[in-house]
This record gives C-alpha cells, structure tokens and sequence, in this order.
C-alpha cells in the first residue's frame, strides 16, 4: 500500500485556533505529547497500550489530529516481516513539520525576518546598502500581494474590495472611513516596528505601495505613523489622476 501524501511543512494550518484548541482534551492532548515524545513513527497499538486507552478511541484522537495537521501518516509493516503472509502495513503517525502559530491581534514576524535574511545574503555579496535592498525585497513581496489583489478584483469585487480582503488574510485588519480611505487598525509587525521604526515603517510602506501599484488599484498608500494603528494608509486617489479614467467616472 502506498505512504499517504506527506503534508508540506510551508502550507498554512486553515484555522489554528480550531487546531490549538483541539489539544484541549486531555486524552486528545496525551497522545499528541507521546507521539512527539516518541520522536519518530508511533502505531494505535502502541500508543493506545501507552497512555492506557482503548485503540477505537486512541485511532479517533490520531486521525483528528492528523485531519488538522498535527500529525503526518504513513503505512508501515511494524513487524519487519515483508511479502505473503506479513499482513497488511499499520498506519502509523509522527509530529507534523509546519508550524501552528495562534496570534491575537494578528502578528507575523516570519515575513519581516524572510525580507530582512534575503536583504543581508544579497547586501553580503554585492556590497549595496542593506536598507535599499530590504525595500527592493519589499516591493518584490507588494508585487505578489498585488497580484492576489488584481485576481479578486477580477472575481467581480472592486479593487478598494479586494484590497481589503487581501489585507485582512495578512492580519492588517483594514477598515474603510467615510471619504474611502482604508485604514490598517492592526500592525502584523508590531514588536518589530515599536523597536526599530523607521526600518520596519519603511519597509511596510514599499511593500503596500507596490502592491497597490501592481493591483493597478484607484488606492496610494501613504507613510503616516499611528500609535494604535499600522502606519500606512491607503487614500483613494483622486479622480483626475487615476489613468484610463475619464472626469467624473468612479471606480
């Protein structure tokens, strides 16, 4: 019998509060801690004889943890025998390699630190200003945002629309004022930004910029720091700018 799919350790938990959460129950939660405590390939029989439970309930708390990405699963011959006669391989489970990273409000340290690692490996080779360079990993990254914004713009939303449903899956939690400026109530770098402001500012503002850029959105983003807000605003841009547009055409 075929190994199952093995999860990729980079694909996002779809709801890590819902995972977390799962752990809760103590037998759920026992198991989990054995498996990782085993460091390595667990079988039911195994684990059920471990921590004392019955392996119908032992099988149901492995395949939830599995079903939410705790726990990866393969099929194994546990006895070493192979060919006719060795029975059928056990499904066997062993510790998930993603992460599960449960944040309120909203944080996201990797980005800043993957932008950050990519400047200083160019800045160690080419000798250029590591700021410049972290503001051209910035804008690469805006420009992958943007294209996510563009194609939920094309699913029928408006592009102010789908800005805002790309900014809330980044956790920027983005509100809209009454002359359509959107607001970022949320910074995903805050700790970041608190202590190294104008390096962490800069970089958010060359990203969103050039996301809105990329999107070919009616929005600028604007570097306007805020104690309880991210510091960048997006403000809709005014009629007789906006390219391909005619005078009083909205968007």
């Amino acid at each position: 019998m075929p190994s199952a799919p093995t999860p990729d350790p980079t694909e996002s938990i779809a709801d890590p509060i819902e995972t977390v959460a799962a752990l809760g129950d103590p037998n759920r939660r026992k198991l989990y801690d054995h498996v990782v405590d085993a460091n390595g390939w667990v079988g039911r029989d195994a684990a059920a004889e471990a921590n004392g439970l019955r392996r119908g309930i032992t099988a149901h708390h492995l395949d939830k943890l599995a079903e939410l990405g705790l726990l990866e699963v393969d099929y194994q011959r546990l006895s070493g025998r192979s060919g006719p006669g060795a029975g059928r391989p056990a499904k066997v489970y062993r510790r998930a390699r993603r992460d599960v990273d449960v944040s309120l409000p909203p944080r996201d340290y990797a980005l800043p630190g993957r932008l950050l690692a990519d400047a200083l490996v160019a800045a160690s080779t080419t000798g250029e200003d590591p700021g410049r360079l972290l503001d051209e990993a910035a804008r690469r990254e805006g420009i992958a945002l943007g294209a996510a914004i563009a194609a939920g713009a094309d699913d029928g939303g408006s592009g102010a629309e789908a800005a805002m449903v790309a900014l809330e899956a980044r956790g920027f939690e983005p509100t809209q004022d009454q002359d359509g400026t959107i607001l970022l109530r949320n910074c995903p770098f805050h700790e970041l930004a608190r202590s190294h402001t104008s390096l962490i500012c800069g970089m958010n503002h060359c990203l969103l910029t050039a996301a809105m850029e990329s999107a070919g959105v009616t929005l600028d983003a604007s570097l306007e720091p805020h104690d309880d807000m991210c510091c960048v605003r997006l403000h809709r841009r005014p009629i007789g700018d906006r390219p391909g547009r005619q005078s009083g055409e909205e968007s």
